[in-house]
């Protein structure tokens, strides 16, 4: 009864919501569409009247620009430098990606197969430092890598910190899928008389593409959109990362809304086509039926 109840109820009032919750999400998305295709600077797409009536009032919260342009998208990457902030975005995210990933199932897999002394400290170290504020480590990255390293303003710097602080992270993410992959294909690679270096690059790492992506992405977006470390390392303009660089569009000095929403809209696309192409490895399961009992 209770049954045959539930499914005579009707799904409209859900849905509803979902899309009142969906709207609410993207309309702010989609101002920023709006201001980047205006082809001006300013906030106020539709001017109102002296005495505006409900449609123009309608038509100025509506993120519809009265024409469209893309000069913002063309002045933001020839007339500014922010074609130089974007490539000096690249090279730090993808330096964090390959240096992080790397270091992340080096260690996530010796952890995981081996027994050493300290194992467990160093497990609940990287679990602690989690529970810090990033802030909080600021002052001692800076005088280590500026004043110890003389790596201020420099690609490789913000590589090495962007990548020691996604490590823990990743570690803890990449052990635990590697203990779900059995030890009987390792074993019966030993008895093959394979090593364990050749083990872990061609059997491991092929069966743990799921959690490596994820591993992957996580660090791309972490080097990609972080700002205070690179707002606080890189004082020379031309050495400035993308985030970074938004942030002069927009100052006291200067309201340049067009291309601050141009500029969000381009450092968004990568990250979008890297998760599509990345989706396809977030699916776990991998190793299922790869030992027959």
């Amino acid at each position: 009864m209770l049954r045959s109840r539930r499914e005579g109820m009707p799904h409209w009032p859900l849905h509803v919501v979902l899309v009142g919750f969906t709207l609410f999400t993207i309309y702010p998305i989609l101002w920023v569409l709006t201001i980047a295709f205006s082809g001006n600077q300013s906030l106020a797409i539709a001017t109102l009247p002296e005495a505006p009536t409900v449609m123009d009032r309608l038509r100025a919260i509506t993120p519809w620009p009265e024409t469209w342009s893309f000069s913002n998208f063309v002045s933001v990457m020839t007339d500014q430098p922010f074609a130089k902030w974007m490539f000096n975005s690249v090279v730090v995210a993808l330096g964090t990606t390959v240096l992080g990933v790397f270091l992340a199932c080096t260690a996530a897999y010796a952890f995981s197969r081996f027994k050493f002394p300290g194992q467990r400290t160093g497990l609940m170290a990287f679990l602690v430092s989690q529970m810090f504020p990033g802030t909080l480590m600021l002052i001692p990255l800076y005088i280590i890598l500026v004043q110890w390293l003389g790596l201020g303003s420099s690609r490789l710097g913000l590589i090495i910190v962007y990548a020691t602080t996604s490590i823990p992270f990743s570690v803890w993410m990449l052990k635990g899928y590697f203990d779900t992959i059995p030890k009987d294909l390792e074993e019966a690679a030993l008895m093959e008389g394979a090593s364990v270096g050749r083990i872990f690059w061609t059997i491991i790492l092929p069966l743990a593409k799921p959690a490596v992506a994820v591993t992957a992405l996580f660090s791309f977006m972490t080097a990609w959109n972080e700002f205070i470390l690179a707002a606080t390392f890189m004082d020379q303009e031309e050495m400035y990362t993308a985030p970074v660089g938004l942030r002069f569009f927009v100052g006291g000095f200067s309201q340049q809304w067009g291309y601050f929403a141009a500029g969000s809209i381009i450092v968004s696309v990568p990250v979008v086509f890297l998760f599509l192409y990345l989706q396809k490895y977030l699916v776990s399961g991998l190793t299922a039926g790869s030992v027959k009992g």
